[in-house]
């Protein structure tokens, strides 16, 4: 037999069955729980390479909102106690992981999201057929559009799930921002007596102790997850119910309050009805406002990882003061190199949050009259960019940060030898005084302490009180 021959035998194997839409017919794989909306879909966008089950979460939000808007249907008598009983059991399984691999399209899509609420709806109608003991595609004993999407639309179903999977994203964030910072406060202590050198604009400043460094990083991080937690309350507020363009058209009266109180019990989030739903339909402020926060912790973090490659520079010719974790070898053609490769990954991910920011905004502008239809391109950043944050802050807290030594000896000699003590001098010798030895200090190569003494500007009992560790680093 050859190759042709049996791959024609085995492609006559794969079973299928038809499924009919607005365009015509089409073959879809018998075994699929997605239908014949998705599998157009997945053969139009090829652009990510993730599809929607790539971020677990937003199928996690797309099953809680069709729950939600079946629960609202059957008290409204819109659905049968079998058909709501096999939606809510459908739902269930995709709320607990299961069934995931059936949501294949591609996160970037055109339609603002209509491909992906079709895919929540057919993998959940072919789940629900399969409890009321039907075979996939039997719709009419449960449809996707008629049953699963009835009161919906993709306008307020795939804007709503998205919010709720963005709020679920970022509690992993939060938790990997506050193990960070915890890891930095311990450093601090760690770091407490090791006097060393600041530096601004590059240059000697005045001293301090390798723990203020760490402390001070530890602190311009203990803000962030408030503001997280905050924007996260800003996307909590959605617009289910509204339908189309925020009528609530094919909606029954009160079906928008009820379906958003489902949510809430269904999510635990405290989930409310947006006060204007058309406003709300084409509205991304909310996701804006989230990748500020994102944005605003990644310059952070990038500045972090800057100060630990600049303060591990060396080993021989650099600042040399901490020595970060040897994590693999440096280079292909210097023996002995090693670079530091955790802080250089957590640079290029805050970049790519940064750069993201402007993508999410221009995508937000993009909106017209009652609907952006650039909605999945910013859901698309967002849940990706939550996702690396997580993963490379993780990564700088297990690989760097707890691994972190310090280099006591080179942060003395920094301090014996810097030009920048005779700061601490000036309410002693005066700014001119303290001028003229800091000029002769760098001409000569000779210490401050020595040329101060030389002069008899102070005596040595006095120059050793001025310049103790205890008088220098002084917080106020």
């Amino acid at each position: 037999m050859n190759i042709e021959t049996a791959t024609e035998q085995q492609s006559t194997q794969i079973k299928t069955r038809i499924e009919h839409d607005l365009l015509g017919d089409q073959a879809v794989p018998a075994h699929a729980l997605y239908g014949i909306q998705t599998q157009r879909a997945k053969q139009n966008f090829d652009i990510t390479g993730m599809p929607i089950s790539h971020f677990p979460e937003l199928v996690k939000g797309l099953a809680m909102v069709k729950a939600a808007a079946a629960r609202a249907n059957h008290s409204h008598g819109l659905l049968t106690d079998d058909k709501n009983n096999a939606i809510q059991a459908a739902c269930a399984e995709l709320i607990n992981g299961e069934h995931h691999e059936e949501f294949i399209v591609d996160l970037i899509q055109g339609g603002a999201g209509t491909s992906t609420n079709m895919n929540a709806n057919e993998v959940i109608a072919n789940i629900g057929l399969k409890k009321l003991g039907f075979e996939y595609g039997q719709y009419a004993h449960l449809h996707p559009n008629n049953d699963i999407n009835r009161s919906q639309s993709t306008n307020d179903v795939y804007p709503t799930s998205a919010r709720l999977a963005i709020v679920f994203a970022a509690q992993e964030l939060m938790v990997t921002v506050a193990n960070l910072k915890e890891s930095l406060a311990a450093k601090g202590q760690e770091f407490a007596d090791i006097l060393k050198m600041g530096r601004t604009q590059m240059q000697d400043a005045v001293p301090m102790t390798l723990g203020q460094e760490f402390d001070a990083f530890a602190a311009d991080l203990a803000a962030e997850n408030a503001s997280i937690d905050e924007a996260c309350l800003q996307l909590c507020e959605v617009n289910l119910g509204g339908t189309a363009i925020g009528t609530g058209i094919n909606a029954p009266a009160g079906y928008a309050c009820l379906a958003v109180k489902e949510l809430a019990d269904i999510s635990g989030l405290p989930v409310r009805l947006a006060p204007n739903l058309i406003a709300a339909s084409s509205d991304m402020g909310a996701f804006v406002t989230f990748s500020g926060t994102l944005k605003r912790l990644a310059v952070k973090l990038s500045k972090l990882s800057n100060d630990l490659r600049l303060l591990s520079s060396g080993p021989r010719t650099g600042f040399a003061e901490i020595n970060l974790p040897a994590m693999q070898p440096g280079s292909s053609i210097m023996p002995g190199k090693v670079n530091p490769v955790i802080p250089e990954a957590m640079n290029q991910t805050a970049f790519q949050v940064m750069g993201t920011d402007m993508t999410i905004t221009m995508a937000a502008e993009a909106a017209q009259l009652q609907l952006n239809a650039m909605e999945p391109l910013i859901i698309y950043n967002l849940l990706n960019n939550c996702r690396i944050l997580s993963k490379s802050i993780h990564m700088l807290d297990e690989l760097c940060i707890r691994g972190i030594t310090a280099n006591e000896e080179r942060c003395t000699f920094h301090v014996e030898n810097s030009i920048g003590i005779v700061t601490a001098l000036v309410p002693h010798i005066g700014y001119d005084n303290a001028s003229r030895i800091a000029g002769q200090a760098l001409l000569s190569g000779l210490g401050v302490a020595e040329l101060v003494l030389k002069e008899e500007l102070l005596t040595e009992e006095q120059l050793a009180e001025i310049l103790s560790p205890r008088a220098m680093i002084h917080c106020g």
